[in-house]
């Protein structure tokens, strides 16, 4: 009997296939889809407090015109909880509705919306939460420590908000993404200071109680921005990513497993079984499928889950605890493999 049992961030998923946050996931009738599929756990559409403001501020615009000052403030208020809603009543219907793990998933950008909004959904009751950061550095006077210390202190926040385990979204571009992993991934009595004050004008440096990521999901794939050059205009690129995207997560995997206390969720780039299997010989908890379920339908989750069971037959494994790792750099014999040696015996041709 072959198990494909999986534990992560201290939730039993009965395999490690995970559907990722996206439209896919935004209403109910995807939510049972992904499930009667055989998904390990699901990932809701984000919550984007964009969406939230821009919903509101709507509101207040149309009180303004009318004359109505008092009636602008009161609706955008009355926005910000009314917002919300629909997510917080599509937790509950998918909890109620599926029998496997329901993750919401947050994206937000003002400080004390992460951890308000965090508390909503653990009552509304996600089984764990992710953390959909993406803070894009382009003002040129930040600096780069002051944009490491937002995740610190957003992650902070709200674990000491909520019960329920949390997991963070993030992206690669780190001048040192190895150290950022560290300090999401470990249980620290004393943490390095950070700002509060989220290093504005006034901030003062503390020290705090560290508590770690549940798990980190590598990596998120921002916004593609392209430019349409006969209509001169900017325009969105393709958002739908492929198979040769999975590079970056896959050598990130491979190089923090069993060097951060955090479980580790490859995303971006995993199309069919081949990209499983790697992410998990690499060191990946679970996998996030998304692009190859618009592209496919949730008929792939199937297809790959038996194709992993023939694989694993084939090379008489039987729980994927058994393998899983095995090509890390931790369980390396040849750990310079994963870093500078293969790039010079590419382009320089050393043996």
């Amino acid at each position: 009997m072959l198990d494909l049992s999986t534990p992560y961030m201290g939730l039993n998923l009965a395999n490690p296939l995970v559907v990722s946050s996206s439209s896919l996931t935004g209403n109910l009738n995807g939510v049972k889809q992904a499930a009667a599929a055989g998904a390990g756990a699901i990932v809701l559409k984000s919550l984007f407090e964009e969406q939230i403001a821009a919903e509101t501020a709507a509101l207040g615009k149309h009180a303004e015109q009318a004359g109505h000052t008092e009636a602008a403030e009161y609706l955008q208020g009355y926005g910000k909880e009314l917002g919300p809603q629909a997510y917080l009543q599509l937790i509950r219907d998918a909890v109620k509705t599926v029998d496997v793990p329901i993750i919401a998933s947050l994206n937000c950008f003002s400080r004390d919306s992460w951890s308000d909004y965090a508390k909503k959904m653990e009552s509304a009751g996600a089984a764990a939460l992710e953390l959909n950061i993406g803070l894009l550095p382009s003002n040129s006077g930040q600096q780069g420590r002051a944009i490491e210390e937002r995740y610190y202190q957003i992650l902070h926040e709200v674990k000491t908000k909520v019960k329920i385990p949390v997991a963070l979204k993030i992206g690669p571009y780190f001048s040192s993404f190895g150290e950022v992993a560290a300090h999401l991934g470990h249980d620290r009595a004393e943490a390095p200071a950070f700002s509060v004050g989220w290093c504005g004008p006034g901030a003062t440096k503390t020290k705090i109680v560290w508590r770690k990521a549940d798990a980190l999901v590598l990596f998120n794939r921002f916004y593609q921005l392209d430019i349409d050059i006969e209509n001169l205009e900017l325009v969105a690129g393709n958002p739908l990513s492929s198979s040769s995207e999975i590079n970056t997560s896959l050598r990130w995997i491979a190089l923090l497993y069993q060097r951060v206390e955090s479980d580790l969720a490859a995303t971006t780039g995993i199309h069919d079984s081949r990209d499983v299997i790697k992410q998990l010989l690499a060191g990946a908890t679970v996998v996030q499928l998304c692009s190859t379920l618009m592209k496919n339908g949730f008929g792939q989750i199937e297809r790959i889950r038996k194709e992993l069971e023939t694989w694993m037959q084939a090379h008489d494994f039987s729980r994927i605890d058994q393998f899983r790792g095995r090509l890390s750099q931790a369980r390396s014999q040849h750990p310079a493999n994963y870093e500078r040696l293969q790039y010079i015996k590419l382009f320089v041709g050393l043996d």
